[in-house]
């Protein structure tokens, strides 16, 4: 059974939520921008094998201290902060789209603090001619047909992903302009934020992985990425869009451990 752990920061200027389950090598999952946040089957899977952290970050739930961030530099810097509160020295990354390009900053900035890397259709990189999606310009409806890889494939989830979509809802209607008025902080107008030049530093093993039918976060870009972090690899996952992990849970977490158990 998942755990929710609050942990002060800085002297009380950050309060982090982090929801933890499982045992095993220590594993952060970096939730994105909207959509998927706390604790998922897929993360209850991943917990068999690994100790799950799944923290909030600042702006979201009851994480605080947004105000204090001024930066991608700042937040990521953050997470070596809370890295370090929780007593982890080393631990698999695994980051979703705004969570992902925090994971490859962390990655490009302090190496010694991860273990392999997973990036979930990472944002950080930009295209003119393939931009990605304008979030905040789409309604709560048009996000969540635009987060499945069709708009009717979220009837074909399994009982448990249903329910977490019929809570999507309920979160895209409540908390959507919020949420993306914390990442918009640090993305907006676009996520370009230099980590194509940082991105050679990465060297944990890196696995890249995309739902084919990703109509937030174009796959074009995993190839992109694939060439700026030495070594990475490419998975492509059938029959998903933007959030692949609750779309495909099982299929994601069995790619996510076998890449971390290899």
């Amino acid at each position: 059974m998942p755990e929710t752990l609050t942990l002060e920061l800085r002297g009380g200027d950050f309060h982090a939520e982090v929801v933890r389950d499982g045992q095993g090598p220590p594993l952060v999952y970096l939730h994105g921008a909207i959509g998927q946040k706390g604790w998922a089957p897929f993360l209850s899977q991943l917990a068999q094998n690994f100790t799950v952290y799944a923290p909030y970050l600042p702006g979201f739930g009851k994480s605080t201290g947004l105000e204090h961030l001024d930066d991608i530099t700042d937040l990521t810097l953050y997470q070596f902060e809370l890295l370090d509160a929780l007593g982890i020295a080393k631990a698999h990354v695994v980051g979703h789209f705004f969570g992902g390009m925090i994971a490859a900053e962390m990655a490009a900035m302090s190496p010694s603090y991860v273990d392999k890397l997973v990036l979930a259709s990472p944002e950080g990189l930009w295209s003119d001619s393939e931009p990605v999606a304008d979030l905040i310009a789409m309604s709560a409806e048009e996000l969540l047909d635009n987060l499945w890889s069709t708009a009717s494939s979220s009837m074909g989830l399994s009982p448990a992903d249903f329910e977490a979509n019929a809570r999507l809802k309920e979160v895209l209607a409540a908390d959507r302009m919020q949420d993306l008025a914390c990442v918009g902080k640090f993305t907006w107008p676009i996520p370009d934020r230099g980590l194509k030049r940082r991105a050679y530093r990465i060297k944990a093993p890196t696995m890249l992985i995309w739902g084919e039918k990703d109509r937030i976060n174009p796959p074009s870009y995993a190839g992109e990425f694939k060439r700026l972090i030495p070594g990475a690899q490419v998975s492509m996952l059938p029959n998903a869009g933007h959030l692949l992990m609750l779309e495909r849970g099982a299929a994601f977490a069995d790619a996510v451990a076998d890449f971390l158990s290899s």
